[in-house]
């Protein structure tokens, strides 16, 4: 069962454990400059706003019905990032366009750990990007399908599937009696901070996800191995990427502002993150390091340079640790 509310989701497996289930929500952040440098995380803005494709059906295309799932609003060139929580453990696998996040291989059912294809919940708490090095990650950037900018089209060279695939198992009950039963559950919340406000203009079709800023993020090895994990109960949602005008043209409501630049949000003195985690980090996918950046993608095509990419240098930085680790700084 999944369930939308409050504009998250949660995945539950009553059938594994009565405990067995997970949250995952979509943040809007700072599209990070995108300029080979390397950049710590950016700040939280708060959960996209989240709608069922089956409250529209009547507004929305053939295919997206097809589908099903969600849909939420972002604005081209916009950035993104995924917050998972829970306290139960889960395996959770993320496409872009059917391109898997964390590999680069094609969309498939089930797991592999040859390479990891999947991010572990809540060991992972969150994922910015595209897993294109040991440490380090591509942002996801929204871009309007059919352009060639989206990590499904410089892969497959089709512009076909767009959003974001999910699909969520959970541990074996046995497995988790034996490591956790009894113990207190942890959660791993997300890091919010205000929005700024600013104008935008920009009409394009559907959307699907690109490669934009090179930021620091770590995608944990699975320490409890491919067999942990309960593959014959899984629960899947497709999400779709309206822009902004459609999004207002099928709700009838506007969507969220346009977040600040991290020009703007640097310059007002405000934090950016950098997250302490000793597991040990996938290897990057060979197919998404290959990927080019949008901004690169810019230039390629003659269009100019990406607007608001001025690099930064953040003056703030705060270190966040799952478990609450005190630093021995240097005295």
């Amino acid at each position: 069962m999944i369930e939308l509310l409050n504009n998250q989701l949660t995945f539950r497996f009553p059938e594994v454990h009565p405990k067995a289930s997970c949250r995952i929500n979509f943040q809007r952040t700072l599209r990070i400059p995108d300029d080979n440098q390397e950049y710590p995380l950016p700040p939280g803005l708060g959960c996209f706003p989240v709608a069922h494709v089956d409250d529209f059906a009547d507004k929305l295309p053939a295919t997206w019905q097809t589908h099903g799932g969600i849909f939420i609003p972002m604005y081209q060139s916009e950035a993104l990032w995924i917050n998972f929580s829970g306290g139960y453990p889960c395996a959770v696998k993320i496409a872009a366009g059917k391109i898997n996040a964390v590999s680069g291989k094609s969309w498939s059912n089930g797991l592999s750990d040859d390479p990891q294809d999947y991010a572990v919940i809540p060991d992972q708490p969150w994922l910015d990007g595209f897993n294109v090095s040991e440490d380090y990650i591509r942002q996801f950037v929204a871009m309007p399908l059919g352009g060639g900018y989206t990590a499904e089209e410089q892969i497959t060279d089709k512009a076909e599937h767009g959003g974001l695939q999910i699909i969520v198992y959970p541990m074996k009950h046995d497995v988790y009696v034996e490591h956790f039963e009894g113990l207190v559950d942890t959660e791993s919340d997300f890091l919010e901070i205000p929005a700024f406000l600013s104008k935008v203009c920009e009409e394009s079709p559907d959307m699907g996800l690109a490669p934009g800023g090179l930021m620091r993020q770590t995608i944990s090895e699975d320490k409890y191995g491919i067999d942990a994990w309960d593959q014959d109960n899984d629960r899947r949602c497709f999400i779709h990427l309206a822009n902004s005008v459609q999004y207002q043209a099928i709700t009838g409501h506007r969507p969220p502002h346009r977040p600040a630049t991290a020009k703007e949000y640097t310059n007002a003195g405000l934090p950016w993150f950098d997250y302490y985690d000793d597991s040990k980090a996938l290897p990057g996918s060979d197919a998404l390091s290959k990927l080019t950046s949008v901004a690169a993608k810019v230039i390629e095509k003659g269009k100019g340079h990406l607007p608001d990419n001025d690099p930064v240098q953040p003056g703030i930085i705060k270190i966040v640790s799952k478990e609450n680790v005190v630093r021995d700084g240097d005295f």
